[in-house]
């Protein structure tokens, strides 16, 4: 008779190198040192460590610029606005009403649009590697959130994924019943509101059946998979750590720290 494993036997399960709780946290230090500051010199820096740490680590691949579309535009919007009305300062180049720009709007400009890159592109990047149930069992287990705002949180986030189906089965049926054949506007904002509706009912539902299964219980609760910090979390944790202090240092050291007011 050949050997078979037990039935109580544990399944292996793969788990991440780095906790998604890392992942989350890792532009904090950063981030902070940017909003201290509006300057194009820690901006760029900011730019290139978190695009040479993102490279180094695999992440920037087409999946990851794809969806990075958005920052990639709106980014360049953003410091264009600052430079046709941004504070006036310096040489004028061009004023035409409210529109003034000027060396220092420039400058303000070029700031602002690496700065959204430097805090947006990273932090798209990494939240897009993150599988939503490694996070929810790392912010349940590490940082001790309360298990049944992370449950729900996860069972919303999985739900968004059923959004595009659901616009996609309105449309169909809405069509099969002649009442989308015109009025592109009219047919959005009804169909959006039959989609709220069905997602309020789903939701609901899916509440309901959570509580039936005991997710809302005040019993402290187990886990199916042990989430915990390693060595790659800790060494993810110092590089954070050491671009936030190049940010600073290098932006003082070429005399472009300038403190945001209140910032």
């Amino acid at each position: 008779m050949s050997d078979t494993a037990p039935p109580t036997a544990a399944v292996a399960v793969s788990r991440p190198r780095v906790n998604p709780v890392t992942k989350l946290f890792a532009p904090i230090p950063a981030t902070v040192a940017l909003l201290l500051t509006l300057d194009w010199v820690s901006a760029a820096t900011a730019l290139a460590c978190g695009l040479l740490l993102l490279g180094a680590t695999g992440l920037l691949n087409r999946s990851a610029w794809l969806r990075s579309v958005p920052v990639l535009i709106g980014a360049p919007l953003t410091g264009l606005s600052m430079v046709l009305y941004g504070a006036p300062s310096g040489t004028t180049y061009w004023r035409f009403g409210l529109i003034h720009v000027t060396e220092g709007s420039v400058e303000i400009g070029i700031a602002t649009c690496l700065r959204v890159l430097a805090i947006a592109l990273p932090a798209v990047i990494l939240f897009l590697s993150i599988d939503p149930t490694d996070l929810a069992d790392g912010l349940a287990q590490i940082v001790r959130l309360p298990a049944r705002f992370v449950l729900g949180a996860l069972a919303a986030l999985r739900m968004l994924s059923l959004f595009a189906d659901d616009w996609r089965q309105l449309e169909l049926a809405r069509r099969a019943r002649g009442v989308a054949d015109r009025g592109r506007v009219k047919r959005f904002f009804g169909q959006a509101l039959a989609l709220l509706v069905l997602s309020i009912r789903r939701g609901s539902k899916l509440s309901t059946a959570m509580e039936a299964r005991g997710f809302g219980s005040d019993v402290r609760r187990t886990w199916a998979r042990e989430s915990s910090l390693g060595g790659a979390d800790f060494v993810v944790a110092i590089l954070a750590l050491l671009v936030g202090v190049i940010i600073v240092s290098v932006s003082v050291a070429t005399g472009s720290w300038n403190v945001v007011v209140g910032a």
